[in-house]
Order: structure tokens, then sequence, then C-alpha cells
């Protein structure tokens, strides 16, 4: 799910793998990776949530879910 939105930031941002890649410092080839619905290490997903404006946020769940 993770890499589904990091997917989705990437293809509808509006710049190209290279500016990313550029702005961002990871390697084109791991936006490539990505891109082809591979994964990533958590802290290339972690530098592109920051570089989107995202965040993970813990939601606290109800009496009684798992």
């Amino acid at each position: 799910m993770l890499i589904e939105l990091i997917r989705k930031q990437i293809r509808t941002c509006g710049k190209s793998r290279y500016r990313i890649s550029q702005d961002t410092g990871i390697e084109e080839a791991a936006l490539c990776r990505i891109m082809q619905g591979k994964t990533c290490a958590i802290e290339t997903a972690d530098i592109l949530l920051k570089y989107f404006g995202l965040e993970l946020v813990s939601k606290k769940r109800k009496r009684g879910e798992k």
C-alpha cells in the first residue's frame, strides 16, 4: 500500500524521475524499480514521503479491534 502511494505520487506530481532523483538524492534506477512495482528500502520510502509532503500516522484502534 505504501509503495502504491509513492508510485502514484511519482506518476502524478508533474516532475520527471530525473528531477525527483536530483531533488532527493535517490538514484533514478531506484525510482524506476519502484515504478516497475518493486519495493524499496525504508530509507528511500521515508525520503520520498517527505519530498511529497506526506507522513505516516499511527491510527488508534478501537477497543476490540485487531
